[in-house]
Formats: C-alpha cells, sequence, structure tokens
C-alpha cells in the first residue's frame, strides 16, 4: 500500500480562489472558488488518498490540522500570495503529527525551490513544475534520490534532481471528475459568470502562445500544447453526466481550449449527442466556423483575454492579437448568441492614462456580458517579473492586502500605483453604469429569483473590497513622495517594454 496520501488545497484568505487551480491567486471582489483540477489528478492515483479542497468548503485550519493527524504524506498547492500562511499551516501539522511526510507544490516552489526549502525546513520536498509523477512516486516508496524535477535539503544543502519530462500521454492520466465525485461537493464551487452548479476541468495542458504576463504556462504546465484525445473527453463528459444531473454548466478551464480549429471541431461533434451546456476559455483569434461548431454543441459562454485596449501595450505583453481581431471575433460571439465574459488588466508596460483611457472606451465598444478587471501582477517566474524588478517599477512587495485582494505592486513614471487601483474601479464604474448594462442585470434579476439574491450578495461584497481599496489609495498617498522610477531610455515604460516584452495576468 501507498502512503496514506492528503492532498490539501489549504484554507487561507477569506473567498481566496488561487491555491490549486485559479490562474489568478487571489481573494475575489466577490465569491468565487474553482476546482482543485491539478491534485485531481495524482489523488485518482493513490489508493486510499484524499483530496481536501479547503476554501469552498469552509475547512478551518483547526480542522484541516486534526484531519492531516490521520496521514502519512500530505501534498500542499501553494502560491505566492499563501505562502507564508502556508509554512505556519504545515509547522502545525507537522507538530501535530510529527511522522508525516510534507512536499509543497505549485507555481511559487516551482520557480523558487531553493528559496522556498530554506524558508520551510519542515518540508521534505518540492516538486518542480508538474507533480503528478514525483508525488505518487514517493507515496509509492521511491527514493527522493531518484525522482526526477524535485528538489529537498540534505545535510544543510538544496539537492535539485534532473527535470522531468513534461507529461505527453494525457488520457493515461485519471478523471478528475472521478476525484471530485468522491471527495467534494459541487455545491460548493462559485464563479459569477457561470452558471450554478458548475464542473471544471481541462481537456488539455500548456500553452503555445507567448503572453509575458501568464502565470501557468512560463511556471507550471508550460508552453507545450498536449491534448487528451477527443474520445476521452467525450467519455468523462458522459460519466460527468450521470454523476451530477443537476449541474447547469461543464467548464473547460485549459489554457487555449479552441487554439487548434481542427481538434475543437472534432470534440465539439462528440459533445452534441450529450446535450450538455458548457462553457470554455477562447482567444480572439478563434474564427466564426469554430465558433459556430462550439455554439451548436451546447458552448454558453467564453471566458476572453482582451487585456487592454492598446495596440502597442498588446504587442508588448506578446499577446498574438489585434484590436480589429479583438472586434470582429466580438461581432462574431453575439451573432451566435455566445456570451462573453471578458478579461481586461490595468497596469501593462507601457500603461499611462491615455491607455487606461483607451482601454475602458474599447471594452465599452465590445459591450460583451460581463467584465473583470485585474491589476497586473509580477510573479516570480514570469518575463513581467523579471521586467518590473529590472527597471525599478516594483512600487512595494506586498501583492495582497491583509484580506488576500490584489494591490498594485508596479507603477510607472507618471502613473503611481495608487492611480492604478484607482482605475479599476473607474473602470468597473464606467462599464457597468451604463444603460445597456444596467438593462442586462435589472433583465436577468428581474425574471429570476435566485439570480437576484445572488446579484444582491455579489454587490455587498464588491463595494467591501471596494472601500478597502480605496482606504488603501488614501494610504499610500498620504505617505511621503518618493522619487518616481525612472524610465528606461529617458522616453517611459512603454519604449522599454516593447524592446524586451514583458507583462501580466490573463
Amino acid at each position: 500500500m501507498p502512503l496514506k496520501t492528503l492532498f490539501l488545497n489549504p484554507p487561507s484568505f477569506e473567498n481566496f480562489d488561487g491555491g490549486a487551480g485559479s490562474r489568478w491567486p487571489a481573494t475575489r471582489e466577490i465569491e468565487s472558488y474553482w476546482y482543485p483540477v491539478w491534485l485531481a489528478y495524482p489523488a485518482g492515483m493513490l489508493e486510499g488518498s484524499r483530496l481536501l479542497d479547503a476554501p469552498p468548503h469552509h475547512v478551518s485550519a483547526e480542522e484541516t490540522i486534526r484531519i492531516a493527524k490521520e496521514y502519512e504524506f500530505l501534498v500542499l498547492f501553494t502560491s505566492t500570495p499563501g505562502f507564508p500562511g502556508d509554512i505556519r499551516l504545515s509547522e502545525a501539522i507537522r507538530t501535530a503529527n510529527p511522522k508525516i511526510k510534507i512536499a509543497f507544490v505549485g507555481p511559487h516552489v516551482s520557480v523558487l525551490p531553493e528559496k522556498s526549502l530554506n524558508e520551510a525546513p519542515q518540508v521534505d520536498f518540492v516538486v518542480r513544475r508538474e507533480f503528478d509523477y514525483a508525488v505518487t512516486s514517493f507515496a509509492k516508496g521511491k527514493p527522493l534520490a531518484e525522482i526526477p524535477g524535485v528538489s529537498y535539503l540534505k545535510n544543510g544543502k538544496v539537492v535539485h534532481n534532473p527535470e522531468a519530462p513534461q507529461i505527453t500521454d494525457l488520457d493515461s492520466l485519471p478523471n478528475v471528475t472521478d476525484v471530485y465525485k468522491r471527495d467534494l461537493d459541487v455545491r460548493r464551487y462559485n464563479v459569477p459568470f457561470l452558471l450554478h452548479p458548475f464542473v471544471s476541468l481541462y481537456t488539455t495542458r500548456g500553452c503555445p502562445a507567448q503572453c509575458t504576463f501568464c502565470l501557468w504556462p512560463q511556471t507550471l504546465s508550460g508552453h507545450p500544447w498536449r491534448k487528451r484525445s477527443t474520445d476521452a473527453v467525450a467519455r468523462e463528459m458522459a460519466q460527468a453526466k450521470e454523476y451530477w444531473p443537476y449541474v447547469k454548466e461543464f467548464f473547460f478551464d485549459d489554457d487555449t481550449f479552441n487554439i487548434q480549429k481542427a481538434r475543437t471541431i472534432e470534440l465539439c461533434e462528440k459533445l452534441k449527442p450529450l446535450k450538455l451546456t458548457w462553457s470554455c476559455t477562447s482567444r480572439v483569434t478563434t474564427d466564426y466556423e469554430t465558433l459556430k461548431a462550439m455554439r451548436d454543441a451546447g458552448c454558453r459562454l467564453l471566458i476572453v483575454g482582451y487585456e487592454s485596449g492598446d495596440q502597442q501595450i498588446l504587442k508588448n505583453i506578446k499577446k498574438g492579437a489585434t484590436l480589429e481581431r479583438a472586434r470582429q471575433f466580438t461581432k462574431d460571439c453575439h451573432k451566435l448568441g455566445l456570451v462573453i465574459h471578458g478579461d481586461f488588466i490595468m497596469g501593462l508596460p507601457g500603461e499611462s492614462r491615455e491607455t487606461i483611457r483607451r482601454t475602458i472606451d474599447f471594452a465599452k465598444e465590445l459591450d460583451v456580458e460581463t467584465i473583470q478587471v485585474s491589476v497586473a501582477h509580477a510573479y516570480p517566474g514570469t518575463e513581467l517579473y523579471d521586467f518590473a524588478m529590472r527597471n525599478g517599477f516594483m512600487a512595494n512587495k506586498e501583492m495582497v492586502d491583509a484580506g488576500g485582494h490584489q494591490l498594485a505592486h508596479i507603477e510607472y513614471p507618471g502613473l503611481p500605483a495608487e492611480e492604478i487601483i484607482e482605475a479599476v474601479h473607474r473602470f468597473y464604474d464606467e462599464y457597468y453604469f451604463r444603460p445597456k448594462a444596467i438593462f442586462r442585470i435589472v433583465r436577468k434579476a428581474f425574471f429570476n429569483s435566485d439570480e437576484r439574491k445572488r446579484l444582491y450578495h455579489e454587490a455587498k461584497g464588491f463595494l467591501k473590497v471596494r472601500a478597502n481599496r480605496n482606504r488603501w489609495v488614501k494610504q499610500q498617498r498620504q505617505k511621503p513622495v518618493a522619487a518616481p522610477p525612472a524610465a528606461p531610455n529617458g522616453d517611459g515604460a512603454g519604449s522599454e517594454a516593447e524592446a524586451s516584452v514583458e507583462t501580466a495576468n490573463a
């Protein structure tokens, strides 16, 4: 028998959805919880294991420690914002269960294995990048020295084993939905723009796009695009439909779900007979024919990373898309009746007051159903991090406040961090306080009492976060004025960003 293993997405900040599945590790303005997909794969490979997703199930640190007493091996998915708290939690677990073995996994330890081990000596090892086979091999008794991709302390020094090859045969991995059924309550997961309850999973790994801001391809999943067979996906979806007949929507949370037209159309043909409602991520480069095949197979909504309404910024971040292509894509979706949740980012390299204005106007021109406006964050391991550090644009070291909410920690000449935070609020205000947007919200609430309650709850949460951030802005402005960061080459952030190309989040 393997070691009795607990796979843990740890308790953290309230509404923190960024541990084991979210693309943007932070506490949300509105309660959101994504599935711990990465942990579910190895959890399905070990007999006697358990996947504990503490945040959405509201499992406290004390309860987590009590549960961990029953296990021999702990695999904890950590994040940069959550790492200090995860260290304290693992120390408490070790105190309560001295014999337990502990491994940390996730983007943070992938990029900073040595620093992580020195800061958390109670951790037996960390795994760099994909960890499915590393942790299961250890649980089955393989010595650490023989496991590719792990780093560990030996005689006070950090040992880095050779890199593990990327997993190419995704069909050999278990179905995450089997683990969800066993260990999770799917009614606990909520994302405002998805139908509730929903279930999310991956059909691919990796992303060939070169967006300089994106955390996952640069730190965990990698750029090589690997896909599950369409037959395997269809079989899992048919099983999932039997597991949860009450689930209203399935979400394919791939980095680039529909990047390959032929594969997307082939999968849609196999999903069509299942009569599912589903949604997915999408790039604006997707053409009309592919979108139509998706719509006909039950696709309802697309999450789309527009990022900015300024063409130079898109060039700076290697987005691989143009504003005109984004406009045509959006028109095609509207024509087909596909709903869009648009993602935008404030504070990308080259950002200025003028580009912020252009992005807000661009979003209003697109007029998609819902939006999310994020602050550009420089996560270790991304090109944005290197860019901000190299040019002195890191305004403060803190990515999140005491509640885990995003803070602007990058600023540019003429654009201080507090203005970037203010721009997020202005963006939301201008977008949603338009007659067309208000009409959509009122119509939704009028015809659906559940939606009315949900909107009220979300509005309260957002206003609370907004007030906290406004206090942060006020505090920043009351601090003594520091010298602004120097502009590289003397001509502003945009020129250096164009030359070295880096940036924020999806």
